[in-house]
């Protein structure tokens, strides 16, 4: 009975916030881009304003840092109060047209100029020449696929997605599972989970370390010539071991990345129903069949879900290549190649197209990642 009353009552409010004509719909939308503007743009000039009093300023640095804490974030937060009041003085129809552009809108805006419009430029740059003053249409992505060096950089991405994603996945995994079943389960997820405080560039300054040719350096190198008394090797660099030196790069991203895999592992372990896997044991399977029958399956979401990250962050690969080996020695990667092109070689065109291609290997994982979200309703 009560379904029945409201459905009448409910259905004029959502036909008054419908727009009714061309004129109508124009005006609600062009108020939405008004409003979407709005916060951003105001946001700029007052933030701006505030880091022109603040350079000129001769007050203590800590004064400074805190002023400008206070002003960044106090404003923003104030903007969207003083524009939230505004709308809400609105009538009804207006207010539920515009009010959620209030938050969303400046979002939007921001991603629009900061991401979407670069892309389209950089897009328009790769069909130029080195200067930008000659137009060589698709030649420099002619050049991306037939150059050895980008054919070095395709196979050592490849390389990293083969060998780094599926270390990083079978080791979280790994170590989730078996760390679940002792009592010092909290302190070795700790020690695993910790090299995630440690930035890239971090990492592989300790690795540059710890690959070093010098044996009263390098780790590797102590334990090699002293175990077989042959002279030191040069881990990153030797010809010898080109292309599997990359391995010595991907085992930072691995000690790095694992503890990540193994906290989303560890989670989605302890949902599953103990009675199902109590169930399971009395039946008589052992723990093998218990965790490849009723543990994968029921995690296999979540390993979809970090298998997809972990391969996106490997094709955007750059800060380890760039610090442990500058990408010489067969270890050039495509981030590196764009950076080479784009910045040391002032080649635009070149370098744009480099960084469409880095784009289009992944977005067709990022809306696989987002596909199995939508499917899983994680959004």
């Amino acid at each position: 009975m009560q379904n029945r009353v409201d459905a009448p009552l409910l259905a004029p409010i959502a036909d008054e916030q419908r727009p009714k004509g061309p004129v109508d719909w124009l005006l609600t939308n062009l108020v939405r881009i008004l409003v979407a503007l709005f916060v951003p743009i105001v946001t700029f000039i007052v933030l701006y304003a505030g880091f022109i009093f603040l350079r000129d300023s001769n007050a203590p640095k800590i004064v400074v840092a805190v002023v400008a804490v206070v002003w960044g974030v106090g404003g923003v937060a104030l903007l969207y109060t003083v524009s939230n009041w505004l709308v809400e003085t609105l009538g009804s129809q207006w207010r539920a047209r515009v009010l959620p552009f209030i938050f969303v809108g400046p979002a939007i805006a921001i991603l629009m100029w900061y991401l979407a419009l670069p892309t389209l430029r950089t897009l328009w740059l790769s069909l130029f020449s080195a200067d930008g003053s000659e137009f060589v249409g698709l030649q420099n992505y002619i050049t991306v696929f037939t150059d050895r060096n980008m054919f070095t950089a395709f196979r050592n991405n490849i390389m990293w997605i083969v060998f780094g994603a599926s270390f990083v996945v079978v080791f979280g995994l790994l170590v989730a599972v078996l760390a679940d079943r002792t009592r010092w389960e909290t302190l070795a997820k700790i020690i695993i989970f910790m090299p995630m405080a440690i930035s890239m560039v971090g990492a592989g300054v300790i690795f540059n370390m710890l690959y070093a040719v010098n044996p009263n350096v390098g780790l590797l190198n102590a334990i090699y010539t002293s175990i077989t008394g042959a002279t030191p090797i040069a881990w990153k660099a030797a010809p010898e071991l080109q292309p599997w030196n990359n391995l010595f790069l991907i085992a930072v991203m691995v000690w790095l990345q694992t503890g990540y895999a193994m906290v989303l592992f560890s989670a989605a372990l302890k949902g599953i129903p103990t009675e199902i896997l109590e169930a399971a044991r009395v039946d008589g399977a052992n723990e093998v069949q218990v965790f490849f029958s009723i543990m994968l399956p029921s995690i296999l979401g979540t390993i979809i879900v970090v298998a997809t990250t972990v391969v996106i962050f490997t094709l955007k690969i750059f800060d380890v290549v760039w610090i442990m080996t500058g990408g010489q020695f067969s270890t050039q990667v495509i981030a590196t190649q764009f950076y080479r092109e784009y910045f040391t070689s002032q080649n635009a065109g070149l370098g744009s197209a480099i960084a469409i291609v880095l784009l289009l290997c992944v977005i067709p994982v990022m809306f696989y990642n987002i596909r199995q979200f939508n499917e899983r309703e994680a959004f």
